[in-house]
């Protein structure tokens, strides 16, 4: 079975890594442009075009896929996973593979279908997230499902799970590939009724608002770790959280009721959060106990 593979960032190098390792054969790897970053805009290319380039896999870094629907079905493969890509496919897209396309979504579908569903399962305190095979229709995220695979959430961070999320999803291609080759596909219908939603998310999301509950505000910070960052202000000067989980205590809320070595805590409407790592402004991520060794925060200062 000829494979096409379509992801972008570092979260879809393990399956592709996975489907290499097992010897498939890959005939081409499609990626994201490459695109300028850091201070000095040096044009970068994804992880995945990194990664491929250096197996020598041919590379297609398509500004737009859709106008190329022609040369995919050209390149003879079979089928196509994708996992992270970033842009919509169509149905011109979707026929160049005869056995179709399968996406490695990273949730239990037909929960978190979007852009943020690792983010969106913190945030709404799920127990269990992980990734589901299904066969990539026009509509968003819809199309039936081969097989899914779980994990606990924790109080893991976005970065943290992510990680879990990638190695599941080197597992799943694995599985799904397996399954494709002896023609034993027997899609799962998404239930309808049941399907949520989840939005890009951005810096405007990620205010920390003392004033709501321990766990709300434990699953904001985590959720937005590493990226875009939680942050609040703390005596008036812009802070990033970065990891926290709930604990006992009560005060005002917003309040630093204790700063040692075992985490900052912080009250909230309900209890409080401990807050294990916090980056300060121009700085380095720091634990708690860099912090407070530091001096830069102490009981009795305020986030606002």
């Amino acid at each position: 079975m000829k494979i096409v593979y379509a992801g972008s960032p570092e979260y879809a190098v393990q399956p592709l890594r996975a489907l290499v390792e097992s010897g498939r054969e890959i005939v081409a790897v499609i990626t994201q442009p490459d695109k300028p970053t850091g201070r000095k805009r040096i044009l970068t290319p994804t992880p995945v075009k990194a990664y491929a380039q250096s197996l020598g896999i041919p590379v297609l870094d398509y500004p737009k896929i859709r106008e190329h629907a022609k040369e995919l079905a050209s390149l003879g493969a079979d089928i196509m996973f994708t996992c992270a890509y970033g842009q919509l496919l169509s149905q011109d897209v979707l026929n160049a593979f005869p056995k179709g396309v399968y996406n490695l979504h990273a949730s239990l579908l037909p929960e978190f279908r979007g852009a943020s569903p690792i983010q969106s399962a913190i945030l709404s305190g799920c127990e269990y997230t992980g990734v589901t095979v299904m066969k990539t229709e026009l509509a968003l995220d819809c199309g039936g499902i081969l097989l899914v695979k779980r994990c606990a959430v924790g109080n893991m961070t976005c970065g943290e799970l992510s990680g879990e999320l990638s190695l599941l999803s080197a597992q799943a291609v694995i599985e799904a590939a397996d399954i494709l080759e002896r023609g034993d596909e027997n899609l799962l219908v998404q239930d309808e009724a049941r399907a949520t939603y989840c939005k890009k998310i951005s810096k405007d999301d990620a205010r920390v608002d003392f004033n709501k509950g321990a766990k709300a505000v434990a699953n904001l910070i985590n959720a937005m770790s590493p990226s875009p960052a939680a942050f609040a202000y703390l005596n008036g000067n812009p802070v990033n959280l970065l990891k926290a989980i709930p604990c006992d205590g009560a005060g005002e809320c917003g309040t630093v009721l204790s700063a040692d070595k075992r985490g900052i805590v912080v009250a909230c409407a309900d209890g409080a959060v401990n807050i294990s790592l916090i980056q300060f402004a121009g700085g380095k991520p720091l634990a708690a106990a860099d912090a407070v060794n530091g001096r830069k925060i102490k009981a009795g200062d305020r986030f606002d």
